[in-house]
């Protein structure tokens, strides 16, 4: 079944109108969702709309409301709030252009993929991504989707474009608020050259699929095994070491250059079949020109 589309519109640059379709280009993980059973019979527990000193209450009565102050609301009718929806346009303008990297990465939420609508739009398409990615620039506008209105990037990717919905300013922590109790020392140079050191070791391409929820497949696992003991409790046995309580204490010299010592490990191990991989490439181009 094909995804179907989050926006059909235009993206507007000046006088030039590329008709586009946006997808969604993230989809739901393999969680595991849970339900709260009574015990004794086995069925799941609902929950009832109730008012304190009420119990519980229709739902033709409830309406939303604002809270001022304690105990004190505002209350709004579904259609005062639908008139106050922004107009569901279906044009981006693209208002701004920025640096690639000027964003900061705390603003980007939630990423769409952008396709020309139809053959017509496609060269117009094709020229603002090259243009896009000749002058290693963002384009930025606001979208209106369903009532609410988005702060969103657009950026080339692949043969494709992909949009970004951003977080409001006001939707964004201070990092200062968090990071100002860290000193301005600058790190040991030994230290530092170690853990640059340990770093390159573990460099390697980054391949989404070699990582997993590991919970999700343990959580997978004990149902399986729920499932084949019908019902009955399943005890696993920790077979991960524990760690001493003198453990805490760390020699950080010691232990970066034991780790440099040991080596990337996994990381590593890529890192050498891609150079390989690279090498053979290369002296099969040469023998082949020779």
């Amino acid at each position: 079944m094909a995804a179907r589309a989050y926006w059909q519109g235009q993206i507007r640059l000046a006088l030039v109108s590329i008709a586009v379709e946006v997808y969604p280009a993230t989809k739901s993980g393999a969680s595991i969702s849970f339900r709260q059973i009574h015990e004794p019979s086995g069925k799941p527990i609902k929950y009832e709309k109730v008012v304190p000193g009420m119990g519980p209450v229709d739902r033709d009565d409830i309406i939303k409301g604002y809270q001022v102050d304690k105990n004190n609301y505002v209350l709004l009718e579904d259609d005062e709030i639908e008139n106050v929806k922004v107009e569901s346009k279906r044009t981006l303008d693209l208002v701004q252009f920025v640096d690639a990297d000027e964003i900061d990465v705390l603003y980007y939420e939630k990423p769409y993929f952008v396709v020309p609508a139809d053959d017509l739009a496609e060269e117009a398409y094709v020229v603002l991504r090259e243009a896009l990615r000749a002058s290693k620039k963002v384009g930025v506008g606001q979208l209106s989707v369903r009532g609410r209105e988005h702060l969103v990037s657009l950026k080339p990717c692949g043969r494709g474009m992909v949009l970004e919905l951003l977080r409001y300013a006001d939707e964004v922590r201070r990092a200062q608020t968090y990071f100002s109790a860290i000193g301005d020392e600058k790190p040991d140079k030994e230290l530092l050259s170690l853990a640059t050191e340990l770093i390159e070791k573990k460099t390697a391409p980054f391949e989404a699929d070699e990582f997993s929820d590991r919970y999700v497949d343990a959580l997978k696992d004990m149902i399986d095994k729920k499932i084949k003991a019908k019902g009955e409790r399943v005890v696993e046995d920790d077979e991960a070491p524990t760690a001493s309580s003198s453990s805490n204490v760390i020699d950080l010299m010691a232990a970066l250059k034991e780790s440099v010592e040991e080596g990337g490990g996994k990381a590593s191990k890529k890192k050498k079949s891609a150079s390989a991989r690279k090498g053979s490439g290369e002296s099969g181009r040469k023998r082949k020109s020779a």
